[in-house]
């Protein structure tokens, strides 16, 4: 069935999944799934026993395994952190998607996780796919502004070419920094992953996978969101 969301919105069921009476479930889950990756066990079969004994629905086990890392991956990502200060005439690659997603989500009003690595992330993620919605543009200005405000000199943003409508987003993006005169870098990558892992500048991303191999990296999505979204619905998976 063809995509037709026209917002990055809150899904239906999240009220219940994720609602005041469900948080001390899903962070003693969190909790369960980062000591058991800690020991070395399978994130899909732990995922599964730590579900279970949480009587997790599939969307909250999907949160809880993308707000979850071992305390050893946590303390290596924390510890690689820049402040924005460090930002300041420098360049930084932006994980395209990763990013923006999140800002849409928070300003459609969508879960935003916040995980045990300090980021923010959206529940669902993306998978394969990208379609631009009514939240898309603002979202792109507020990071803009933000990026401004910190003073980096050249973000670089990377998108996945093979994601369908990356070519659109680009020159969204690009038409905005035209606008608004904003020294943009927008690159279509076929693997921009292995380009933010091994990456000798800083990245911005929240994507685990990068920041487990990647050097400094900043919480674009997070700063982003705390600035600029007073509204966003944040829902705090660790203590």
């Amino acid at each position: 069935m063809p995509d037709a969301r026209t917002h990055r919105g809150p899904d239906p069921r999240d009220d219940e999944a994720f609602g005041p009476d469900a948080v001390a479930a899903l962070r003693g889950a969190v909790e369960d799934l980062a000591w058991l990756l800690g020991r070395g066990y399978a994130v899909v079969s732990s995922l599964k026993l730590v579900g279970d004994r949480w009587r997790l629905t599939e969307r909250q086990r999907m949160a809880v395994r993308r707000a979850s890392c071992s305390d050893e991956a946590r303390a290596s990502r924390l510890a690689r952190r820049l402040p924005a200060a460090a930002l300041a005439g420098q360049e930084l690659l932006i994980d395209g998607f990763n990013v923006l997603t999140t800002v849409e989500a928070a300003l459609g009003g969508a879960v935003v996780l916040d995980c045990r690595d300090q980021t923010f992330r959206d529940v669902a993620g993306l998978h394969g796919s990208y379609r631009r919605v009514e939240e898309t543009l603002p979202a792109a200005r507020l990071l803009g502004e933000r990026l401004r405000a910190i003073g980096v000199a050249r973000p670089r943003w990377l998108f996945d070419r093979p994601v369908s409508n990356s070519g659109r987003i680009r020159a969204a993006l690009l038409e905005l920094a035209a606008e608004e005169g904003w020294a943009w870098s927008v690159e279509l990558s076929d693997s921009p992953d292995r380009e933010l892992r091994g990456a000798a500048r800083a990245v911005a991303t929240a994507d685990a996978g990068i920041l487990d191999r990647c050097g400094g990296w900043f919480n674009l999505a997070r700063d982003a969101i705390e600035a600029g979204c007073p509204t966003a619905r944040i829902v705090p998976l660790w203590a």
